[in-house]
């Protein structure tokens, strides 16, 4: 059976180069990797990051998931979608009628609900951000969580 793990985090990541985030997703994805099934929202910063990394570095299933549509998500979102689509086993758009952070909150959740985990990649500490709403989500549901401040 593979490990189901919601990867979240912070849209907001110039502050670290592109080296340091594959060293963050080395050390603390890798070791869930093996046999995993990654659920990875559709978004700039940590998603489309964590996306293009785990597509290039590991063998886990990836299911990609946005609140709307792939082609509503920002650019560099359906670039490293499209970049590496061949890895991508699932695309689940939850066609949300507005993108606004019900639509997101909504699609965090839905991650969480097929996940046995969940791996989350905060700046800061801002209480109303999706990535702390999703690992305080997980919280509720008693599931394990990481938590990787960048």
């Amino acid at each position: 059976m593979s490990r189901a793990v919601t990867i979240t985090g912070t849209r907001s990541t110039g502050h670290q180069s592109l080296e340091e985030y594959a060293a963050l997703f080395a050390d603390y994805l890798r070791p869930f990797a093996d046999g995993a099934h990654f659920y990875i929202g559709g978004a700039k910063g940590i998603d489309s990051l964590a996306l293009l990394w785990a597509a290039d570095n590991t063998t886990a299933d990836i299911t990609v998931v946005t609140p709307g549509t792939v082609d509503q998500q920002p650019a560099e979102a359906r670039q490293a979608i499209a970049r590496v689509r061949d890895r991508i086993n699932e695309i689940v758009e939850l066609k949300a009628r507005e993108l606004g952070s019900p639509a997101y909150h909504a699609r965090n959740r839905w991650m969480v609900d097929h996940s046995s985990m969940t791996i989350g990649f905060p700046k800061g500490d801002e209480p109303a951000s999706g990535t702390w709403q999703t690992l305080n989500y997980t919280a509720d549901q008693g599931k394990p969580r990481l938590i990787v401040p960048v």
